[in-house]
């Protein structure tokens, strides 16, 4: 039962990304890029913490952790870069 929920998981998050890869190809603006790079970051984040949970190696974890605050600085970074865009 487990190994089937945890596939379901790995499902859903794959579409998942596949259409956050979908948005940051198409755009059409610089925003929409930008929120599809952070959502395509949130769910590696989710994978590799499934992928943990499949191995029982949680080390895995410290680097979703990780992912996941580099993920935060780099969106802080980019709605920066837009906000200075937009003044000039």
């Amino acid at each position: 039962m487990t190994d089937l929920v945890l596939d379901g998981a790995y499902v859903l998050l794959a579409v998942a990304m596949l259409m956050a890869v979908i948005r940051v190809l198409r755009g059409p603006t610089l925003a929409d890029r930008i929120l599809g790079l952070d959502l395509a970051t949130t769910l590696a984040v989710g994978l590799i913490a499934i992928f943990a949970v499949t191995v029982r190696q949680w080390l895995y974890l410290d680097i979703a952790i990780a992912l996941a605050l580099v993920g935060f600085v780099a969106s802080a970074a980019f709605a920066r870069y837009l906000i200075s865009q937009r003044h000039q």
